[in-house]
Order: structure tokens, then C-alpha cells, then sequence
């Protein structure tokens, strides 16, 4: 019985499967058939709790393939993984969209509504019990069968009246309702992970989304310069077409090219317009002007790659957890399950009062003997009972067998989806970083190209000065220069995008330090 025991303190108890009616009246005794049934079931209980949940796997590298990082980040730098870009407008937004944020106000609901079910499926396995109560009055007419008088009266008014207080208390013999209080508890961590993923896709967006904005800005300017040079272009060689100087199909040319850059301008424009009221959809300011939000045309540098460990993602993705508690909660309701073969035993007390007030007849002693005389007769009276029902499954074996199956495929399902999530965080994790470090060496190189390409605008500019060059070549040159600064611009914003989504990646963006507990599986 030992092993019995063992298993039985594990199996957890869905208040939402059973619950028992009312039996009132004497306590059950247990004959030798119902000694027989109750240690069938238990056989059965015990053999089902041999198949319990398999354990995850989860074997991850030692290290990224990915080069190795050079900034050391604290767990609370990376909850607040905006401050590092040190960025006012950027810390102002986020503030904003955690206080305002349409995003934020529904996850705040749902956080509500995930305690609220839980408090309830806990407040199911404690006594539950109602009181009830009721007053009625009867009036009985005699309409035949026999006539009426003064001394024994036929009908008139009865009043009844009764207050009952009824309790029904599962017994946990089993350790059963402990565990459906775990299920609970598990189902509600489940979706609070998930509100706090919520949270972290909320401030990745909010941080995408205003670094592309400022991209789009520096664009424009650039899209405003190119157009600028080709109006410069179009009127040199326009000017030296009239003079003879050269011939129209390059003014022609250019003149196309201008027309392109106007085009250009227009369409940034628009981008720029459309960023801006994402932006201030994702804060809570949706109603705004988009004047309301400046946008510089310039961008920081992006911070250097953070120094990451595998093992740390299993704590710190609010998505792993999630999955984690939801392999939990599956695995209890497996054992939910396997606890329907055991007997169900429940205490019924219950107290009462009740007071019937009717027609009757009065008897007075006197010295001409016993006289009789219509009168109301009160009744008043209280009550108390304790019963027990025990509820053994026998018919039902067969099905509670497949339902416990059913409900082992489902928690396999769960241990699949929680290693899915886990290999998932790994590999977003290792790609951000790897993609972080090239665009680290890809800015390396796009500097130096614009550095060279600045030095031989300038050397143009000397020459048109000193008579060398015309301006033509001296356009040219700049144009080049500023293609390549465009370039090395979009690829700053690129990389400011990618560390956003590596912080996220590496599980940034949510209160971790005041939920830090354990990664668990079943």
C-alpha cells in the first residue's frame, strides 16, 4: 500500500468533473462489495500512474555560434533594454506606451481576468454550502364531504416557514484538491507569461518603430539633396546644350533622373507620415497630430553586442515560461484524470429551523368537564444532520481510461510545444546576435567607403575652385558621397532595429526581476 500512497498524494482533482447532490441521512457503511470495488479502482489508479509525463529535452550549446560579445548586461539593463540607447525621445515613448498604450490597457484586463478564474477554480475546492430559506400560506376551503363547526373547524390559513443551511465538503483523502489548486495556479502563471510577452513585443515595436522613423527622416533629407543636385545637374547641362557645349540627351537624361528624385521625395514623405502615426497609435496618442512627434534626422550609434548565455533564455523568454506552465498544467490534468478512478467521498452536514403555524383545537380543564374550542396550533422546530456519499466510478472505467489517454496525448502535445520553444528562443537568439555582429562590420566597412567618398568630393570641390573642374564633375562627386552616406545611414538604422530585436530575442522587455522563479517541467 506504500506505493499506493505515493501515487495518490500526487494525483490532482478537477472540481469542475464531479460534484455530488445532496444525500441526506445516516452514515454509509461499507459492506465487503464496497471494500471490493474501492481496492479495484485503486489497482487501476496505480497502474495509470506508472505513465506519467515524459521529461523535456533540453540540451542547448554552451555558447552562440554566433562572435563572442563585449558588453556585460545586468537582468535589470535588460528589462529596460530602451534606457541603454540613451535617447530621450525614445525613453519618453516607452513610458508613454506602458502607462497609455492601447496594447497595455487590454493586457491589464486580461491580467484581471486570468486572477479572477483562477481565485475561482481555487475557491471550487474548498466546502461549498448554501442557505436557503422560504414561507408560504395555504387556505383550505371545505367544498364537501362532510360539515363544518364551531368545535372542530374543516380548512382555514396555514403558515410554514423553514431556514436550511446545507454544506457539501469533499474529503481530500488523495492530496486530489491540492493538486487542483496547482492547476489553477498554473494555468493563471501561463497567462501571465503570455500578457508579459505582450509587453515585450510592445516596447520591441515601440523601439522599432521610431528608429525606422528616424531612418525615413534622414532619408528624405538625403532624398531632398539628391533632388537638389540633379536640379543643379539638369541646369548645367541644359545651359551647355544651349551653348553648344554639349549635347541635348544628356540634359534629357538628367531631366529624367530629377523627375525619379522628385518622386522619391513624395514617397518618403508619405512613409515618414505613416511611421510617425504608427508610432503614435503604439504610445496611446493615436489622436494627435503627427506634428506632435519631431523626428531628428540623425540616428546614435548602435550598442555594442551584449554578452548572452544559452541556459539563461529558459528563465528569462517570457514565451519558454509560458510553455513551461502550460506543460505543467497539462501534466496535472493528466493526473486530474487518472484521480476520476479513485472513490469520491463527501461530508454533508447541514442545521435548520422551521415554525408551521395551522387551524387546530384548544382543550380547557373545567368544572363542567373538558371543554373543546378552535385555536391556532404554532409548531416551531430545529434540526441538524451530518451524512456521507461515496461515489466509486465502476461502469465508467472503461471511458475514464480513454479520457486519461486522451488527456496523456495532450500533455505530450504541451512537452513538444514547450521544446519547440525553447529550441525557437535559441535559434532567434543566436540569428539576432550573428546578424547584430555583421551589421557591426558591415558599418565598419560602409565607413570607410563614405570616408573615402567625402575625401574625393572635397578634392573636387578644391578643383572647381581652382579652375581645374566644372561643376559637373563637382555634382558628380557629390552625388557619389551622399549615395554613400545614404547607404551607411540605412545600414545604422538596420543595425539600431536588429539590437532591438536581439534584446528582445534574448528575453528583454518584461518585469523579470519581480517574477523570477525557477524554470520547472513535470
Amino acid at each position: 500500500m506504500a506505493a499506493l500512497g505515493d501515487c495518490a498524494r500526487g494525483l490532482p482533482y478537477s472540481p469542475m468533473i464531479r460534484r455530488l447532490p445532496f444525500a441526506w441521512g445516516p452514515p454509509v457503511k461499507f459492506g465487503r462489495a464496497a471494500l471490493i470495488l474501492l481496492a479495484s479502482a485503486a489497482a487501476l489508479a496505480v497502474q495509470g500512474c506508472a505513465s506519467g509525463a515524459r521529461k523535456p529535452d533540453l540540451n542547448l550549446p554552451a555558447a552562440y555560434e554566433a562572435p563572442a560579445g563585449t558588453a556585460d548586461l545586468s537582468p535589470k539593463a535588460l528589462d529596460d533594454w530602451w534606457l541603454i540607447f540613451g535617447d530621450e525621445e525614445l525613453n519618453g515613448l516607452e513610458a508613454q506606451a506602458l502607462k497609455a498604450s492601447p496594447d497595455v490597457k487590454t493586457q491589464i484586463a486580461r491580467l484581471k481576468e486570468a486572477a479572477a478564474t483562477r481565485n475561482s477554480n481555487i475557491l471550487q475546492t474548498f466546502p461549498t454550502g448554501d442557505l436557503t430559506g422560504g414561507a408560504s400560506r395555504q387556505t383550505t376551503n371545505n367544498i364537501g364531504g362532510g360539515a363544518a363547526n364551531d368545535l372542530f373547524p374543516v380548512g382555514g390559513v396555514t403558515d410554514d416557514d423553514h431556514l436550511d443551511f446545507k454544506v457539501s465538503w469533499e474529503l481530500d483523502f488523495f492530496g486530489a484538491l491540492a493538486d487542483a489548486r496547482k492547476a489553477a495556479r498554473a494555468d493563471y502563471a501561463a497567462s501571465r507569461f503570455d500578457i508579459e510577452a505582450a509587453r515585450a513585443s510592445l516596447v520591441a515595436n515601440v523601439a522599432d518603430s521610431y528608429f525606422q522613423a528616424r531612418g525615413l527622416a534622414i532619408q528624405l533629407d538625403d532624398a531632398n539633396e539628391t533632388l537638389r543636385i540633379e536640379n543643379d545637374l539638369l541646369r548645367s547641362t541644359t545651359i551647355k546644350a544651349e551653348r553648344g557645349l554639349g549635347p541635348e540627351s544628356d540634359a534629357d537624361r538628367i531631366a529624367g533622373d530629377a523627375a525619379q528624385a522628385r518622386s522619391q521625395v513624395e514617397d518618403l514623405k508619405s512613409q515618414q507620415h505613416a511611421a510617425a502615426r504608427l508610432l503614435l497609435i503604439l504610445v496611446g496618442r493615436g489622436t494627435e497630430s503627427v506634428e506632435n512627434l519631431p523626428l531628428a534626422a540623425d540616428v546614435p550609434d548602435p550598442p555594442p553586442l551584449p554578452k548572452a548565455v544559452p541556459g539563461e533564455l529558459l528563465a528569462r523568454r517570457p514565451d519558454v515560461r509560458e510553455a513551461d506552465e502550460k506543460m505543467r498544467s497539462a501534466a496535472i490534468r493528466t493526473k486530474l484524470a487518472k484521480e476520476e478512478l479513485f472513490p469520491n467521498l463527501t461530508l454533508q452536514p447541514a442545521l435548520g429551523l422551521a415554525k408551521e403555524v395551522a387551524p387546530g383545537v384548544g382543550v380547557l380543564q373545567s368544572a363542567l368537564g373538558l371543554m373543546f374550542f378552535p385555536q391556532e396550533q404554532t409548531t416551531t422546530t430545529d434540526y441538524w444532520s451530518v451524512g456521507v456519499n461515496l461515489d466509486q466510478p465502476v461502469l465508467d472505467i472503461p471511458r475514464l481510461l480513454q479520457d486519461a489517454k486522451a488527456q496523456g496525448a495532450r500533455t505530450e502535445e504541451a512537452v513538444v510545444a514547450y521544446e519547440q520553444a525553447v529550441q525557437t528562443a535559441y535559434g532567434d537568439a543566436e540569428n539576432a546576435l550573428v546578424e547584430l555582429s555583421s551589421d557591426e562590420t558591415r558599418i565598419g566597412v560602409l565607413e570607410d567607403g563614405e570616408a573615402r567618398a567625402k575625401r574625393a568630393y572635397d578634392a573636387e570641390r578644391t578643383r572647381f575652385k581652382l579652375g581645374i573642374d566644372d561643376i559637373t564633375t563637382v555634382l558628380s562627386a557629390e552625388q557619389t558621397w551622399r549615395t554613400d552616406r545614404t547607404e551607411l545611414t540605412a545600414e545604422r538604422v538596420q543595425a539600431l532595429r536588429r539590437a532591438v530585436q536581439t534584446y528582445k530575442a534574448l528575453g528583454g522587455g518584461w518585469d523579470y526581476e519581480t517574477t523570477k522563479t525557477a524554470s520547472r517541467s513535470p
